[in-house]
């Protein structure tokens, strides 16, 4: 992103220009450009705004151009520049790095080449400010007081800068240049007596001394005519040393020795690479990835980007070192120190190295650091140089390091994603991820030989495993093992999969996995940072901005910024939409940081975590009883989120597991056991859709908990869940260990609803392990608690269960009178519990013999399971209908 003020004023980015919309929105932009960093008071953009006086509701109008300015702004991506418009009282600020205007950058070379010892100096500065003017300053704006006011005096200094180029070219011996800047600014300012003498001095020292009095004849003329007025000192004195035949308004210059300006002599072909990294593996797809950026496009920049440890230099200084016939003009390199603990050097030094590399003298070296950016892209200009700039924190430190040459190549390698860069130069991405455990086994090898790899493959991959294929993690332990020569392989893994000690065991002196994550997380905004810390204390091994907010006290807008910012510094991957993921050595570390981390951030997340389990419990299953009630002392998470399906609620669960079962464990080891329980019921929908899926050790925690509270209301509702899934295990008599007490323990604590679900769970279970009389009588008793309360979803359950133990005592027609009762009570969108009751009506219809209506209830039952994921519904629908057309 870029501003421009020097012609039509715009913002340009990748893709073009902004449109910003109608002049007076363009004036405010232009009103606040020409004066950065600094706030302007609404007066003065009011001023800017109207021609004449502003009426009485100006202020509003510049309220609201103020905000779709903003909006436009945020639009495209202006916060990754550090462009932010924000409001101080009265006025606004425009924050930006003033670089990005194309008016300041002109001023300063203009100021700078003032200041250069050498005329050639000078003429590379003066040319590289003249080319940022596009035509007429402030072009579209309102043609208010102080904005023509701001362009009279840009094309004022435009017009000085256009003189001091024509006197650096007459220093440089070149005169017919000097005149043909001059006559083409003296055409369009025939009034201007300053560029008239210049031309005139020019036009007599290139040998054309008839054109130079010509010139004075015709200025002359215009002044009398327009101004009434002679020619004044400067001009008359030009002209009379030509007639004194001097040729010149004073002695000649004698041309200082330079190279021409667009091209000079190359004097060295630099050559700054490290050494090629030695046993370097792998990467060849990456590798043809940079063939690939590296061959398109002008002056092409290609970003090398990944985690810390992932061997993003060594990648850089390998494809270069394989390049190097297509750079025959030299090779630099600079470490940008971006993620150190150094402070990375300044651009004018990396640009003082540059220079001196490619031959030019240290006295020739121009002072500052703008200065040095506009000879190094001349230098550059026509060359096939590689630069490779290693280790970037950030867009802005490697922008004036770019060379000037299309045929030029720049490789950045950086641990953020610099997508500043990609946006304002067109940077093309090359990603590294983690080795693949090939290529990472392949690593070890060239360390520590073939043989011994060879000799333990198995210990070898898991050693590549639990360096997580990070080549900084794999070097640091290939070293370790190659100071001990008899050590197995296998030795070193049981000391690595010890997860306490992990990271100790990959740092050798000051090099390893520790060190350079410290350097990346120490690089990174304050908020950022925070959210790492707090990460932590996460109970999963990935996590989504809801969870992320509840973590570190935040709004989930805020905490995805900051989720995105980590994964910017590849600290995270967003593998799933809307989830990230730490690897796993960056995990570790994060839990080695957490203890600096929020102390309540760890409660906060076991509270989002209720609260949105039962959003998600009631978009599972509607209607049905929440599986608990919320501590007294639980606190509201900011946001909590809003599940549109039961398939939306399920994916939920599913992605959540790991972090509901750290949960659990966590909350355990907190002392809030009233948390624990009610956190290992959360994804009781699940659970009942993936009845084999081990959620006993969950469970049995669960129990624990409720226990350890003294509630009869927590240990019967995770006893009957609890029992049910032990009986779907296989496991009946533990299961009705469980299921005998669940229904006391619910009454006991006054909850009908509770008791009615534990009585038919354990007549169920009873059911299915023959004792089939006292079953009827606890289903029976179960549909009247339910009748009594008049809570629909649990007399649905009911009334399926009696029916479900009538088809199997063969009374079908009662059968069906039940299901057909918790048809008509059943939630309209509690699709499973429908085709479950499809299936009980189908086998009863067939059992009646009314085959055609049964082959109708079961097909719908297999298609409604199939929608909804309850893979345990399309068996048992698909089963008994094949039954049916068996005759069966």
């Amino acid at each position: 992103m870029e501003f421009r003020l020097l012609g039509s004023v715009a913002v340009v980015t990748e893709t073009g220009d902004v449109a910003l919309g109608p002049a007076k929105r363009t004036s405010l932009l232009a009103a606040l450009l020409l004066r950065p960093n600094t706030a302007v008071n609404v007066t003065g953009l009011m001023d800017a705004l109207w021609e004449d006086e502003p009426p009485t509701h100006a202020k509003t109008v510049l309220q609201g151009h103020v905000s779709r300015l903003r909006a436009l702004l945020a639009e495209h991506g202006a916060e990754a520049y550090g462009v932010e418009l924000t409001t101080q009282g009265s006025a606004y600020l425009l924050r930006m790095p003033e670089s990005l205007v194309d008016a300041h950058r002109f001023e300063e070379l203009v100021g700078l080449a003032a200041t250069q010892r050498h005329a050639a100096d000078s003429v590379r500065m003066l040319r590289e400010a003249l080319s940022y003017w596009q035509g007429p300053a402030l072009t579209g704006t309102v043609p208010s007081g102080p904005l023509e006011a701001a362009a009279t005096a840009l094309e004022e200094l435009r017009l000085s800068s256009v003189e001091a180029l024509a006197e650096a070219y007459g220093k440089l011996g070149e005169h017919g240049r000097a005149a043909a800047v001059l006559r083409t600014e003296a055409v369009a300012h025939p009034l201007r007596e300053s560029l008239a003498a210049a031309l005139m001095t020019a036009l007599a020292r290139a040998g054309r001394r008839s054109d130079a009095l010509d010139w004075y004849h015709r200025t002359r003329r215009l002044l009398a005519e327009e101004l009434g007025v002679d020619p004044g000192g400067a001009l008359s004195e030009t002209y009379a040393a030509l007639l004194r035949d001097q040729g010149t308004a004073g002695p000649a210059p004698v041309p200082e020795p330079a190279a021409p300006a667009a091209a000079p002599e190359v004097l060295a072909v630099p050559e700054l690479l490290p050494r090629a990294p030695r046993g370097f593996t792998g990467r060849a797809a990456e590798a043809e990835l940079l063939d690939r950026a590296a061959g398109g496009g002008e002056g092409p920049v290609c970003l090398v980007t990944g985690p810390a440890g992932v061997g993003k230099t060594a990648f850089a200084v390998h494809w270069a070192h394989r390049r190097a016939d297509d750079f025959p003009d030299g090779r630099l390199f600079a470490d940008l120190r971006g993620f150190s603990d150094t402070p990375p050097p300044e651009a004018g030094v990396v640009l003082r190295e540059f220079l001196l590399a490619l031959g030019v003298p240290q006295q020739r070296v121009p002072e500052t650091a703008v200065g040095r950016g506009a000879l190094f892209r001349s230098l550059t200009a026509g060359r096939r140089i590689l630069v490779v700039l290693d280790n970037a924190r950030s867009s802005e430190q490697v922008r004036p390091l770019l060379p000037g040459g299309d045929h030029c190549v720049t490789v950045v390698t950086s641990r953020d994603r610099l997508g500043g860069l990609i946006a304002s130069d067109a940077a093309r991405p090359v990603p590294l991820a983690q080795l693949p455990r090939a290529a990472a086994t392949e690593l070890l090898a060239s360390v520590l030989g073939g043989d011994r790899i060879a000799a333990e493959p198995d210990a070898a991959a898991r050693l590549a495993g639990l360096c997580d294929g990070l080549p900084l993690a794999l070097r640091v332990t290939a070293a370790r093992l190659a100071e001990r020569p008899a050590r197995s392989l296998d030795s070193m893994v049981g000391e690595l999969a010890d997860e306490q000690g992990r990271l100790a065991l990959l740092d050798v002196e000051d090099v390893g996995v520790s060190a350079a994550l410290r350097l990346t997380v120490q690089q990174l905004p304050d908020s950022a940072a925070r959210a790492f810390r707090a990460l932590g204390l996460h109970t999963g091994s990935d996590l989504d901005h809801f969870a992320a907010a509840a973590l570190t006290g935040t709004t989930p807008g805020r905490a995805a910024a900051d989720l995105e910012r980590l994964a910017a510094a590849h600290l995270l991957t967003e593998a799933v939409p809307g989830r990230w993921t730490p690897h796993d050595l960056v995990r570790l570390y994060a839990r080695g940081l957490a203890r600096r981390a929020d102390p309540e951030g760890l409660r906060r997340l076991l509270d989002h975590y209720l609260y949105t389990g039962l959003a998600a419990d009631a978009a599972a299953e509607p209607g049905s009883q929440p599986c608990y009630a919320l501590p007294a002392d639980v606190r509201r998470p900011a946001a909590v989120p809003e599940f549109e399906s039961r398939t939306a609620a399920l994916d939920w669960y599913v992605a959540e597991r790991p972090a509901l079962e750290g949960a659990v464990a966590a909350a355990t080891a907190l002392g809030l056991p009233d948390r624990a329980w009610r956190l290992a019921l959360v994804a009781w929908p699940l659970m009942l859709m993936r009845l084999q899926d081990g959620w006993t050790p969950l469970l049995e925690a669960g129990l624990a908990a409720a226990e350890a509270v003294g509630d009869p209301d927590a240990e019967s509702r995770t006893r009957a869940l609890l029992g049910w899934i032990l009986h779907q295990e296989g496991r009946h008599e533990e299961a009705l260990v469980h299921l005998e007490r669940a229904p006391g323990l619910a009454a006991r604590a006054g909850d009908p609803i509770s008791e009615a679900i534990a009585v038919v769970n354990h007549a169920a279970v009873l059911d299915a392990t023959g004792e089939c009389v006292r079953a009827r009588a606890l289903m029976e008793e179960a549909v009247t608690l339910a009748d009594r309360v008049g809570h629909p979803s649990t007399q649905v359950l009911a009334l399926q269960h009696l029916a479900a133990h009538c088809l199997g005592a063969g009374e079908y027609e009662e059968a069906l009178a039940h299901v057909l009762r918790a048809g008509e009570l059943v939630a309209p969108d509690a699709v499973v519990v429908q085709a479950q009751l499809r299936i009980v009506r189908g086998e009863a219809l067939a059992g009646i013999g009314r085959l055609e209506e049964a082959a109708h209830q079961l097909e719908r039952a297999a298609a409604d399971s199939e929608a909804a994921g309850f893979t345990e519904g399309t068996a048992r629908a698909t089963e008994r209908l094949a039954r049916l057309a068996a005759g069966r």
